[in-house]
């Protein structure tokens, strides 16, 4: 049997097509970054002025580690670009950040301060909401399955809306508001159909899945008319409803703009024929989010501008065709905010290198049975501080933090320290050959639903996160200690 060696400076066919051998492996590919992400002289990343040997001292690893100013900028960003972009047809944008991404105290008071709104999906999200002093008008709440408690607590907040995400939760919404004397301010979210270029998890527009109510015509219904049309019908002549208007979301880390130009389109036209069906107003009109970001080297994120840009040629277009005022836009941007402000640092711990089969077909084998290394990397933290890779397949890129190195590259797989074969944070990545235990990486865009979805499992504590500004960092969530987690065990 025939090796090749464990460094080369060639790919091997045990990565994945994309995956190209970097020429720096030092250098950082900034569109996956914080803006502040730099190397120091010392050759070891800097966030926000802030070396990354002095968070681990600090705060520990693993470590969430957000650029404050970062977060700010992308949240202006969106609000700026879309503001423009819709100036002329519905005199601007609301601009409402998805919680569900991240979210703490110290983040909804940016996004206040920052001209957004903010979008919840739980009564937990909504009392971070109102510990951080939002008003209540500026909130939405989602969700498919909203219990009462969580429905008074939004007619308590006095939200801005609470998107519907069925008849059956219209009808409770209704009759909850009418009984306290009051009107819920109501969107109604609809699933237009669209098909989203992601993973089928995050595709939330198609017919098969929980979400909204559709916009095809029930033929078995005896007025052969839509769930999204009944909804509209019924909330239009209820006492206890005020029908704001019509919501959608086609899904999540989506690069090209042909699925939000359809999904607007339809909902457009929709929302003309009811008004004129029912002779209602619908004044506003949500376009949802999912904008995708870099999570590796061969992602192509939009910039704010050009999807704003694109969204309106196509609702300026639309309204007119129709002969309709256009409604007031709303979008709900969330990954593309804060998933690239943040990367997870941790400390190497064990490596051990293996050696795998050339892959069928590859052209590796040429039938010597040629074998190929992969080393293991294992890091202090793993699936329970970023699920999306076993959950979604998601890809991760990670660098060497903590210093360069001249080493060959070597075909890497960092993976966590939890009892599961499948708790592995990066796939695919070269990393230099002279990784050793002790060592920091960086794993890059873990802004969003990395710590929304961290667990204790193996009771691992949750990892801190740390907003790192002006050459200072502060804790905005504490990491937990093995007394927290032991808090709530009641014993025998």
């Amino acid at each position: 049997m025939s090796t090749v060696p464990v460094s080369s400076n060639t790919a091997s066919p045990l990565a994945p097509e994309w995956l190209q051998v970097p020429a720096d492996l030092n250098a950082l590919h900034q569109p996956m970054w914080a803006g502040s992400v730099v190397r120091n002289a010392g050759g070891a990343l800097t966030v926000g002025g802030v070396d990354v040997h002095a968070l681990q001292e600090q705060f520990g690893t693993p470590l969430f580690v957000m650029d404050e100013a970062d977060f700010r900028s992308r949240a202006r960003a969106f609000k700026d670009s879309f503001d423009a972009a819709f100036a002329d047809i519905c005199g601007g944008v609301d601009v409402y950040y998805a919680g569900k991404s991240f979210l703490c105290t110290a983040v909804v008071k940016w996004v206040e301060e920052e001209g957004l709104r903010l979008d919840t999906a739980s009564g937990g999200e909504l009392a971070v909401a109102a510990r951080a002093g939002i008003p209540g008008e500026r909130v939405a709440l989602h969700g498919n399955n909203k219990s009462d408690a969580e429905i008074h607590r939004a007619l308590d907040m006095k939200l801005g809306r609470i998107v519907v995400d069925s008849l059956d939760e219209l009808v409770r919404v209704g009759a909850i508001a009418q009984a306290r004397g009051e009107q819920a301010k109501v969107m109604l979210r609809l699933t237009p159909g669209v098909h989203a270029h992601t993973h089928e998890f995050i595709a939330t527009a198609h017919e098969d899945q929980k979400f909204g109510l559709s916009m095809a015509a029930d033929t078995t219904a005896e007025a052969g008319v839509s769930a999204a049309e009944e909804a509209v019908a019924a909330a239009a002549t209820h006492s206890g409803i005020e029908l704001l208007g019509l919501h959608c979301h086609i899904g999540s880390q989506i690069f090209e703009p042909d699925g939000f130009a359809l999904a607007a389109e339809k909902l457009l036209r929709f929302l003309a024929a009811m008004q004129d069906k029912y002779s209602i107003t619908m004044p506003e009109l949500d376009l949802g989010g999912g904008y995708g970001i870099a999570y590796t080297p061969v992602d192509t994120p939009r910039p704010a501008a050009e999807i704003a840009t694109a969204m309106a040629a196509v609702v300026r277009s639309t309204c007119a065709e129709l002969g309709i005022d256009a409604p007031r836009i709303s979008i709900e941007p969330g990954r593309a905010i804060v998933g690239s402000t943040t990367f997870t640092l941790y400390e190497v711990g064990t490596l051990k290198t293996v050696r795998v089969d050339a892959p069928a077909g590859s052209g590796g084998d040429g039938g010597n049975n040629v074998t190929y290394p992969r080393r293991y990397v294992s890091v202090d933290g793993g699936m329970s501080d970023n699920a999306r890779p076993v959950l979604y397949d998601a890809d991760y890129s990670a660098v060497l933090a903590s210093r360069t190195s001249g080493a060959a590259p070597q075909l890497s797989r960092v993976v966590g320290k939890h009892c599961e074969s499948g708790d592995i944070v990066v796939r695919d990545v070269y990393l230099p050959g002279d990784v050793a235990a002790g060592d920091l990486l960086a794993v890059p865009g873990t802004g969003a639903y990395c710590w929304a979805l961290s667990s204790n499992y193996n009771y691992l504590a949750r990892p801190g996160v740390v907003a790192v500004r002006d050459g200072s960092a502060r804790l905005i969530v504490r990491g937990e200690t093995e007394e927290d987690l032991l808090n709530r065990d009641m014993g025998a």
